[in-house]
């Protein structure tokens, strides 16, 4: 686990549409997820009616919702919020690897950043720490939205 976070650029984002892909699937870690982000996309001047939130079963689920927003709602950026712990097979992992994929396919073909924000973790207390702890990865998640919704309308003007 990576605790070299970079510095933080300041982003204006109040022209921003954000979508948000979130698993309902470990709620209250995904939840925690979802409220940091939120406080970073509105400290920045996204407007709360541009931050479009849509909750999903699991984290297999979200990319099909991170599509439709990307495509539906005319986003600058979209998140993915999901939670996935190991258990006694590594089934956390293979789904995990499928909606990474998923994801970066899907930011590449709809040419719109998409932020893999689904935490994958071996043990409950690892992602506590990502979700609720000291390691603030929902604040993270949005301010990689912030800089990449940035940078996508640097490249359209």
């Amino acid at each position: 686990m990576s605790l070299s976070v970079p510095q933080s650029q300041s982003v204006n984002g109040a022209t921003f549409k954000v979508g948000i892909a979130a698993s309902r699937f470990n709620e209250k870690l995904v939840d925690a997820l979802l409220k940091r982000a939120i406080s970073v996309l509105e400290g920045a001047g996204v407007k709360s009616k541009n931050i479009m939130t849509v909750r999903v079963p699991g984290s297999h689920e979200i990319p099909w919702a991170a599509q439709e927003l990307a495509r539906c709602k005319d986003c600058d950026v979209v998140i993915a919020l999901g939670v996935l712990i190991g258990g006694d097979t590594n089934h956390h992992e293979m789904v995990g690897q499928s909606v990474s994929v998923a994801l970066q396919k899907l930011s590449l073909k709809r040419k719109i950043p998409v932020i893999n924000g689904v935490i994958v973790a071996d043990t409950l207390a690892q992602a506590r720490a990502r979700c609720t702890g000291e390691i603030n990865r929902g604040a993270e998640f949005a301010q990689g939205a912030l800089e990449m919704a940035e940078l996508k309308q640097k490249f359209k003007s």
